[in-house]
């Protein structure tokens, strides 16, 4: 079972960045200079609003210790690809959705290792383990970074392939995503039993306040409906698979899910519960 939180993670994580960088040209850079407002509103409620509801989370729950790490952890996290076809089902702006997804996942790289060290010396104190933010970067970069620049070479220089490989990529790390974030609760089912009382009321709460204040934030800021739409989704909707596969670095552990990794785990679960119905009244409601 271990095998597949230790290997199979890290390279489902891999894949569907690939799955991103294989359908990205270099349009989507150049649509993020042409709608820059859109593009930046995005940014700063991905990069400020999410971690500012999980720490305010983290207080009103009486989180501590590794767990208020790991939920911080969560929201320092991206967007994954799930957003995309959140966004697409939506009826939103696909388009700034994959350049959100994309810019921002390349951005992670440098903010997610700083911003993961604080939390941890901040909510850990004395028991913080001892790790190396650049081993994160490390990572980082090789589980986002790397794929996805891989995916826009294949792109460029073999389109037809990368049309037929898109789709195929996605459904292959999407069924990997679900049997890896099953095996992970199964490793640490007694944690994961222990907690989720507690943590699963305590992130619906955060997915979902998270969505629509990104919705709020956008309208006031005069975008576009379908572009509200995009931002809520971004927002709400973090890469738990990606907080899963640090938390092992983070804590030092060989195998398995530590307890600092259980947010991102069982996150992963909660926001297609609250996520998927907020989309689909979404879907059907005009602005």
């Amino acid at each position: 079972m271990e095998i597949l939180v230790d290997v199979f993670l890290p390279l489902s994580l891999a894949i569907i960045m690939l799955s991103l960088g294989i359908g990205l040209t270099p349009a989507d850079f150049k649509r993020v200079i042409e709608r820059g407002w859109a593009f930046g509103i995005g940014a700063l409620c991905q990069l400020l609003l999410i971690p500012i509801f999980a720490f305010v989370i983290i207080q009103i729950f009486g989180f501590s210790g590794a767990i208020a790490a790991g939920i911080m952890l969560l929201a320092f996290c991206p967007g994954g690809v799930t957003t995309n076809m959140m966004a697409r089902l939506a009826n939103g702006d696909v388009a700034l959705s994959v350049s959100l997804t994309a810019l921002i996942s390349l951005l992670s790289i440098v903010t997610v290792p700083i911003l993961v060290g604080w939390a941890v010396t901040h909510f850990m104190g004395a028991s913080a383990p001892e790790f190396s933010v650049t081993s994160i970067a490390i990572a980082m970069f090789l589980i986002t970074t790397l794929p996805v620049s891989i995916g826009m070479v294949i792109r460029h220089f073999a389109p037809g392939f990368a049309d037929k490989a898109e789709p195929k990529l996605y459904v292959l790390a999407a069924v990997l995503f679900v049997v890896i974030v099953l095996a992970a609760i199964a490793t640490n089912w007694a944690l994961f039993v222990a907690n989720f009382a507690a943590l699963g009321p305590a992130l619906a709460v955060l997915s979902i306040a998270a969505m629509f204040a990104g919705l709020m934030i956008a309208g006031l800021f005069g975008l576009s409906w379908a572009e509200q739409k995009t931002v809520a989704v971004e927002v709400g909707l973090q890469n738990g698979t990606l907080g899963i596969t640090l938390a092992p670095i983070i804590a030092g552990v060989a195998t398995g899910i530590p307890e600092i990794g259980l947010p991102s785990a069982i996150y992963s679960i909660i926001m297609y519960l609250t996520g998927i119905p907020i989309v689909l009244w979404l879907r059907g409601r005009r602005a």
